[in-house]
């Protein structure tokens, strides 16, 4: 099966000035589905593709942070297993939380970007440098994101993301080169 593993030349540019990705979890980092046990613990499915994207990004100087409206243990496990620091969850208002942490890291929006999938992630989404989505995002998400992912929440699609930054940035082929050896 062929895949296009180059983004359009546009769209790197684009992307090239970002030091940072907030990223949605529901829907983005999951396939969107919530789960509970019987006795009512929340429970959520990652994609270990998407985890060594978050971790590749970090080892390459690009941080991470979580803006998400829900939490729970199974989602504070997952960011601590990946070593994301910047988690904001239970959060009402995204933008907000997003603009904190950019105040804090001395970033503007320019450097940011935004992965999210539905109404609440808008705020976020549309001042970021760099937006995305993955293709079972809400309609009013997909008009207005900078890309679509190729594969779909909690298949890949945050690896997506990762990669195309990790091009942008123009480290992408030497992280390569050190799995091949």
């Amino acid at each position: 099966m062929a895949i296009n593993l180059n983004p359009p030349p546009a769209l790197l540019e684009r992307a090239k000035a970002i030091k940072l990705l907030m990223l949605d979890v529901d829907g983005v980092l999951t396939e969107g589905g919530l789960h509970y046990s019987d006795q009512g613990e929340q429970t959520k499915t990652f994609n270990t593709l998407d985890g060594h994207g978050l971790k590749l990004l970090q080892a390459h100087g690009i941080s991470v942070a979580i803006i998400s409206g829900r939490d729970g243990l199974a989602l504070r496990r997952r960011l601590s297993d990946l070593g994301v620091q910047n988690v904001f969850a239970g959060v009402h208002d995204k933008k907000i939380a997003a603009q904190e942490l950019l105040s804090t890291m001395g970033l503007e929006w320019s450097q940011a970007a935004v992965m999210g999938d539905d109404w609440p992630d808008l705020a976020m989404l549309l001042p970021a440098g760099f937006s995305a989505a993955p293709p079972g995002a809400h309609t009013e998400v997909l008009s207005r994101v900078d890309w679509v992912t190729l594969r779909p929440a909690g298949h890949g699609a945050v690896r997506d993301v990762c990669d195309l930054l990790l091009r942008a940035s123009g480290v992408y082929a030497s992280a390569l080169q050190e799995a091949l050896k």
